[in-house]
């Protein structure tokens, strides 16, 4: 199985919820670590790279598609 590809600016959608009730990020940083801000208040958050791969459900949008 090939692992997925994450890129700046991707939206994803996580498998809990943030308490504001959102459950789509942005990524903001990618490496061993992954940056993301909820989309529902702007909250930043930091995860280790396994712990994200974990949580993460699907991508949502493309950084790309935005146009």
């Amino acid at each position: 199985m090939e692992k997925q590809q994450y890129s700046l600016g991707d939206i994803v959608r996580m498998k809990k919820p943030h308490p504001c009730g959102s459950s789509e990020w942005e990524i903001l940083r990618v490496g061993m670590d992954f940056r993301l801000k909820c989309q529902g208040c702007g909250h930043l958050v930091m995860l280790p790279r396994p712990k994200f791969e974990k949580m993460v459900r699907a991508i949502v949008r493309h950084a790309d598609s935005e146009n």
